[in-house]
């Protein structure tokens, strides 16, 4: 069994972790919709975004995410697990109005909520923990919440099962299909490039989102999602000082950060070259905590939700809720694919989809049940 005993004592605690030292900045937003394939020109182009509804370049809501020192994770890992690693289970979020602009500062409060420990296929006993993250900017206003479910399983029996090298081999895409793939793509785009800055037209329960295909995943497209955290822009967060023990988590020492040699090299503590998330683009570290190859961040695979639910709502539609819980790692060679279907409409204005992600093998990766709010006018009574 897994000893939890020290994770108990930061239930309800509030926590500390690490604020941006400077505003938002465009390129940071452009920077995003590129690390997440979601070439939207609100987001990218001055020009187009002028005659928008917000008169400018704002970020997309999946840009909260991104403000985060930890993808929203940390308050999920508290308490030390030896031997242990994580994995996104799952991420709620609550949008309360604002959308982050250029400018804009973004603090946030963190929280351990609880966990239970449950059995699993790929790692036997596992603690998934849920945690909350509330953003807000520098005027105080509440942007939204998020809670992570993290989990924590022990590397070292994930890697004695080998259960995903069994059940996710490495695709080979011939340049047909590659041709075929970027088709889709473009006619994906073409369904929110024509719809501009006008409203949607009537929405009704049965309506089908249209396809988005997002891949090959590769080693540089997973490098391309981590640079666009600003986070890991090298000296761009500040520790706040309050008490948070993530960098006590029991992580492998392959798999941790050197905190003192990151202040000669920062690299030592960058997460990607050297820390808990290397394993996505290096395929030595991901064996080494169970997985057969570089893999996804699931703070991209919820972005990619969002992303898609919004890009098909139109500039005049905001996400009120999603839950998203993640089923299976993203892998090097897999393309993804995203589905959704309007299961209810309400006199609030209010759209209610449920969304499916799943790969080249028809294998579930993600589902979300996802609450969006249209214009009035756009609701099919």
């Amino acid at each position: 069994m897994i000893d939890t005993s020290d994770i108990d004592r930061w239930i309800g605690v509030p926590l500390g972790g690490a604020d941006m030292k400077d505003p938002i900045h465009v390129n940071d937003i452009r920077r995003w919709a590129q690390g997440m394939q979601n070439p939207h020109p609100l987001y990218i182009d001055e020009d187009y975004a002028r005659e928008s509804r917000f008169g400018a370049i704002v970020a997309p809501q999946s840009f909260v995410v991104c403000t985060s020192d930890s993808h929203g994770a940390a308050p999920s890992i508290q308490g030390r697990i030896e031997g242990s690693h994580m994995l996104f289970g799952g991420d709620e979020w609550w949008f309360a109005g604002p959308r982050i602009a250029p400018g804009d500062l973004v603090r946030q409060e963190r929280v351990l909520v609880g966990y239970e420990i449950k059995d699993t296929k790929f790692a036997g006993p596992a603690v998934f923990a849920r945690g909350d993250t509330t953003y807000a900017d520098s005027r105080g206003r509440a942007i939204a919440k998020q809670r992570c479910t993290s989990i924590r399983y022990l590397a070292d029996e994930a890697r004695k099962r080998g259960y995903w090298s069994e059940r996710a081999p490495e695709a080979q895409w011939s340049d047909e299909e590659l041709t075929a793939l970027e088709r889709r793509k473009m006619e994906y785009y073409e369904t929110f490039l024509s719809l501009g800055h006008t409203r949607r037209a009537a929405v009704g329960r049965g309506d089908a989102l249209p396809t988005r295909v997002i891949g090959p995943h590769t080693l540089l497209t997973f490098a391309t999602e981590w640079r666009s955290f600003i986070v890991n822009v090298w000296g761009a967060f500040r520790p706040d000082g309050r008490p948070t023990s993530l960098r006590q988590a029991g992580w492998l020492s392959e798999m941790d950060k050197n905190m003192t040699a990151a202040r000669i090299d920062p690299s030592q503590a960058d997460g990607l070259y050297k820390g808990s998330s290397r394993g996505h683009a290096h395929a030595r570290y991901a064996q080494l905590v169970g997985l057969p190859r570089g893999y996804g961040y699931g703070a991209s695979m919820g972005a990619w939700i969002l992303d898609y639910v919004t890009n098909w709502g139109g500039e005049w539609a905001d996400v009120v809720h999603a839950r998203i819980a993640y089923r299976a790692p993203v892998f090097v060679g897999d393309v993804t694919f995203l589905d959704a279907v309007v299961t209810d409409t309400t006199a609030e204005d209010r759209a209610h989809m449920d969304v499916k992600m799943t790969n080249q093998r028809d294998q579930l990766v993600a589902t979300a049940s996802v609450e969006l709010r249209l214009a009035p006018e756009t609701v099919a009574t």
